[in-house]
């Protein structure tokens, strides 16, 4: 029999690790998070300032993507600005725009 890379229809295993990232980035803040940190890097500060929202509730979602191995912070000049680290988002967010719903 010859290996083949399974897909999601015959890959539970692969089916949830992929339905957690959906599930985490499935909130409207989290995912005009992605969005914004697609284009660059940037800190809970201007992040809050882009969503128009306080600073709390923004540490509050990135929080979570960075339970999920989604995002990562890396310290400078006393801020922590974020990034993305699942480079496959950027496709995720990409096929996402085009939704007409």
């Amino acid at each position: 029999m010859s290996k083949r890379t399974l897909t999601i229809s015959g890959d539970p295993d692969r089916a949830g690790k992929i339905a957690e990232v959906l599930k985490a980035v499935a909130h409207p803040i989290r995912l005009r998070i992605v969005a914004l940190l697609c284009e660059r890097p940037r800190n809970v500060s201007a992040l809050a300032t882009d969503l128009d929202t306080v600073p709390a509730i923004v540490s509050q979602q990135l929080r979570i993507l960075r339970s999920h191995g989604l995002v990562a912070a890396r310290r400078e000049d006393g801020f922590a600005t974020y990034r993305i680290v699942e480079r496959n988002l950027r496709g995720l967010v990409t096929c996402m725009e085009r939704c007409r719903r």
